[in-house]
């Protein structure tokens, strides 16, 4: 079998070879980096997912092109395994070493080994499909992926431009099209007929509202799912430039409103309005009003996850069955977020490293398990066990039937396999208008203490290592103890570094009781994160 690869490369292998100065990683968003140095990558990525696809016994692998809220000019590739989730763990290092291979002789010896230690059978029939952004890069790397694919006779089909949760979506559908469990119609328009349906029978009231799609794909794809609604969402969309891959991110979406704490451009608000941002792939979304005063207020990922959380555990409560529903965060979630879930609502809180598969691997562990970035990155996990439950309980009283139904749409409507910013989106909506809030009360639910998020471009972000949830340092030796005396010196003090997924730099998160203190703290870590790499 060695030969028939090695064959099969013959033709292909000299058009995508790795350059050679560069080395990739397979991080927690897959690779992404620069467009321009992506194309051996893909194209050994394409040969990976037809290897998983044949390890699954033919089941549908996913891949996904795009660099979410990147600058226009990076682009990036992830896998995506059988249930919409991202890819299993152990399989990164296999991507890692592929995509690092300098010949078409050590490509066929990894290749080899992969297969032999795995126990591959290449006589299975893989199957994979395949879907980019809208980044002018994305045609010529879903073509080098392709390549990849055919290395290995892969069964696959080429989506076009899709949001990702679109492709998440997609693959679950495909591998549960004959269960009894199955996810929905495996095409675009199920995608949308199935939310459509669920947020018909939550809420009967039409709903407008505008959204920054940041000029990216999920403009249209919000557009068309409006379509399906028979009048029910009244969308504006600004920022919908996604024929122009240029503006892509530019001064909009979801990364800028976060990071800066400001208004897109193209948004003039009314007050107490609710507006929302999408990111350039539409895999996060952020919330935000202003008052009468026109000042600017951020409902975040922690916003959003306090809202469905406490939303979800009264509508339990009122079903008369039990759940266990959990709360999964970062070390980047505001500690007046962690502490309103803590006290007010009562519900546990679970802390994980950064990065959405250690999120998502920790709340399948709940009967209902809702977990977002701060960044508004997430979606909330309903058990299988626990949707069958609310399918075969008996309501005792009109209340309760209200209640299971509205727990059975919700988690239709919530996009299960990774987060989702227009199946959030709608999620948000209909919590609000049932709850008959505008933003300023679902904002008033608690304070955020003010914070600051900084970048430090550092040499070798391999050196900062951590512990306990990303939230200390190991290394580099004594930095931990010079932060720890920072903290402090301030009221409600917290602070950690931790290194980027993506790129050679340290994101450096600072929070304190005053944003003088937050803002004074965060320059103060970012000055010791600096020394520590001279």
């Amino acid at each position: 079998m060695t030969l028939n690869i090695s064959e099969r490369l013959d033709s292909v292998y000299s058009a995508h070879q790795k350059p050679q100065s560069l080395q990739f990683q397979y991080g927690t968003a897959g690779f992404r980096t620069k467009a321009n140095t992506l194309d051996s990558v893909v194209f050994v990525v394409g040969i990976l997912a037809s290897l998983r696809s044949k390890y699954l016994d033919g089941q549908t692998i996913g891949v996904m092109i795009t660099a979410s809220h990147n600058p226009p000019e990076d682009n990036g590739v992830k896998l995506v395994d059988p249930q919409g989730e991202m890819l299993e763990q152990s399989w990164e290092q296999f991507a890692t070493v592929l995509a690092n291979v300098s010949t078409q002789h050590e490509l066929v010896v990894e290749l080899n080994r992969i297969i032999s230690q795995l126990n591959i059978d290449l006589k299975v029939k893989s199957r994979v499909i395949v879907a980019r952004d809208s980044r002018d890069s994305g045609p010529q790397l879903v073509q080098s992926t392709i390549d990849g694919l055919e290395v290995l006779d892969t069964e696959y089909q080429d989506f076009k431009m899709l949001t990702t949760p679109q492709l998440h979506y997609l693959v679950r559908a495909i591998n549960t099209l004959d269960s009894p469990v199955s996810y929905g119609e495996p095409s675009e328009s199920g995608y949308y007929k199935k939310l459509a349906t669920a947020f018909k029978q939550l809420v009967s009231t039409p709903i407008s509202i505008t959204v920054d799609a940041a000029n990216g794909i999920g403009g249209p794809k919000l557009i068309a799912l409006a379509n399906h609604l028979e009048g029910l969402l009244s969308v504006t969309v600004v920022n919908n430039e996604y024929i122009n891959p240029n503006a892509l991110n530019v001064n909009s979406g979801a990364d800028f409103v976060k990071t800066n704490q400001k208004l897109p451009q193209g948004i003039s608000p009314k007050p107490f309005d609710l507006y929302a941002s999408f990111d350039g792939d539409a895999d996060r979304v952020v919330f935000y009003y202003s008052d009468d005063d026109g000042v600017f207020h951020l409902l975040d990922g922690d916003k959003i996850s306090t809202l469905l959380a406490a939303f979800i555990s009264d509508i339990v409560k009122k079903s008369g069955i039990e759940a266990h529903i959990g709360v999964v965060q970062t070390a980047y979630a505001n500690g007046s977020s962690t502490d309103f879930l803590k006290e007010k609502l009562q519900l546990p809180v679970v802390c994980t490293p950064t990065g959405v598969k250690h999120l998502h691997h920790e709340a399948a562990k709940f009967d209902v398990g809702v977990y977002f970035e701060a960044n508004g990155h997430g979606t909330v996990l309903f058990a299988d066990s626990f949707i069958e439950t609310l399918k075969s309980t008996e309501p005792s009283t009109p209340d309760e039937q209200r209640a299971l139904e509205q727990l059975i749409q919700l988690s239709n409507l919530i996009n299960q396999t990774v987060g989702d910013a227009i199946s959030d989106l709608l999620a948000v909506l209909v919590v609000l208008t049932i709850k008959q809030w505008d933003p300023s009360s679902w904002d008033a639910s608690y304070t955020d203490l003010p914070n600051k998020l900084a970048k430090v471009i550092v040499p070798d972000r391999n050196i900062f290592k951590t512990t306990d949830a990303e939230r200390r340092l190991t290394s580099p030796s004594g930095l931990q103890d010079k932060i720890d005396a920072s903290v402090k010196k301030y009221t409600r003090g917290r602070s950690f570094v931790r290194a980027s997924g993506t790129e050679d730099a340290v994101r450096v998160y600072a929070e304190a009781g005053t944003r003088t203190e937050a803002d004074e703290l965060s320059q103060e870590v970012v000055g010791l994160v600096k020394d520590s790499v001279r």
